[in-house]
């Protein structure tokens, strides 16, 4: 099934179940929290559906789980076909590896910071940036496992001190997932100087029988690297770009140090 075609089902079944529940849209607002006027909003299109609303909407209408179901096959749909096979690794992966020389890993990916990198591309529909800042905070639905992935991502010191306004609360989460057991974050200093990680980002996923899957992404979308000679280039460019971060603790106090910058939030 199209995107459109999901999402429209989604619409239109959530009108339906609020009616046959008796419901109009300033009861079902206030049995699920939300304003009568998001209800409406949702329901038109002019606002995507997001997790939270999908399952408040499956809670009080008893709907076994539809909404949500749907809204994974929508966000499934909504990502472009190159990225589909690293998705799928991603959500397989016993480990994942990350790095990026100019911006914050995608799973530790704040909303607004979210909106802000796909916003980049002028051309898009803000209808269709939402989608995609809620497929985006879909994949982090991975760091609520009851045994999640262990998670190592190598950033930039450049990615910390970008002047925008919404830096200062991407650091503060960025500091959250930090605390997090199985995640480990490491910062590349300014004084590392250059290094084979400035040539691009790179990801790296183990699966359950050992094997690694490799991706890379450019200005004209991605690709993924399953071959045993391309992979092993990526493992040996992570360890290189890996080798000249902080450890984990002196990291941390970084990111710290930046945050505090940015005055309070």
């Amino acid at each position: 099934m199209e995107r459109e075609q999901t999402v429209e089902l989604i619409r239109t079944q959530l009108r339906k179940q609020r009616a046959l529940a008796g419901m109009n849209q300033d009861e079902f607002g206030k049995r699920t929290n939300y304003s009568a006027s998001t209800v409406s909003a949702v329901e038109t299109g002019t606002r995507p559906v997001d997790l939270p609303y999908a399952r408040h909407a499956d809670e009080i209408l008893e709907t076994g789980g539809l909404f949500e179901s749907l809204l994974h096959t929508a966000q499934r749909d909504a990502q472009p076909e190159w990225f589909m096979p690293w998705l799928k690794a991603e959500r397989a992966a016993t480990q994942l590896r990350y790095f990026n020389p100019t911006l914050i890993p995608g799973l530790f990916q704040t909303e607004n910071y979210a909106r802000a990198v796909l916003r980049f591309d002028d051309t898009r529909p803000e209808l269709e940036i939402e989608q995609q800042v809620t497929a985006r905070l879909e994949r982090q639905e991975i760091l609520k496992l009851e045994r999640p992935p262990q998670i190592v991502a190598v950033i930039d010191e450049s990615v910390l001190r970008r002047t925008d306004a919404i830096m200062a609360e991407q650091l503060a989460h960025l500091l959250r997932m930090a605390d997090l057991s199985f995640v480990h974050i490491h910062i590349v200093p300014a004084s590392a100087g250059l290094h084979v990680g400035l040539s691009g980002a790179l990801s790296l996923a183990r699966l359950a029988d050992g094997t690694w899957i490799g991706h890379m992404e450019n200005q004209l979308g991605g690709e993924q690297a399953d071959k045993e000679e391309r992979v092993a280039t990526l493992l040996a460019r992570w360890e290189c770009v890996r080798g000249v971060a902080l450890p984990r603790t002196l990291s941390v106090a970084l990111i710290k140090e930046v945050e505090s910058q940015h005055g309070p939030q």
